[in-house]
């Protein structure tokens, strides 16, 4: 009887040290579908803001008072998604002509239900008058998976700035 217990016993700790690599394997692999997902959200984000599209571009960001962004333009802060929402109406506002913008450099690291990640994005804007800017911005957001969807809950947009001059730094490089 004492034989069957002790090997019953080495058996279940067999089958528990066997399933250890699986439930890594596992999370790995999530990990991973969260990631992948999330770059399809950025992917979202672009080819929304490429089309003008601020409907689109907003469902990339969690609602309501969920939502906190720094932006390259004052105000200092948009607090919810309504203000960010009225920042994109009127940043297409202004810029009335073709614009562009890509994401290079994509970093985003997936932990549980949130995740964090940069970017470069490199973009232009044609005022009403047609002159053209060309800008290259810093991007910071932090991501969670709500209701099962992962959505942009937290943003920093900046450029460097001389600090001598005060002046922005549009087209900065590495």
């Amino acid at each position: 009887m004492r034989k069957s217990w002790f090997l019953m016993g080495v058996l279940l700790i067999a089958l528990a040290a066997a399933a250890a690599p699986l439930r890594v394997y596992a999370q790995a692999n999530a990990a991973s579908n969260d990631k992948a997902a999330i770059q399809e959200l950025e992917k979202r984000y672009i080819d929304a803001f490429n089309a003008r599209d601020i409907n689109a571009i907003m469902k990339c960001y969690a609602p309501g008072k969920s939502l906190f962004v720094f932006d390259a333009v004052p105000p200092r802060e948009y607090p919810s998604w309504d203000s960010y929402k009225k920042d994109w109406e009127g940043l297409f506002a202004a810029y009335p002509g073709p614009l562009g913008n890509a994401i290079s450099e994509q970093s985003i690291t997936v932990v549980g239900s949130v995740a964090y990640g940069h970017n470069i994005q490199t973009g232009y804007f044609t005022r009403k008058d047609g002159s053209r800017v060309d800008v290259v911005v810093r991007v910071t957001d932090v991501y969670r998976k709500i209701r099962n969807q992962w959505l942009i809950v937290q943003e920093h947009v900046s450029f460097p700035a001389d600090i001598d001059s005060g002046k922005a730094d549009l087209l900065s490089k590495p």
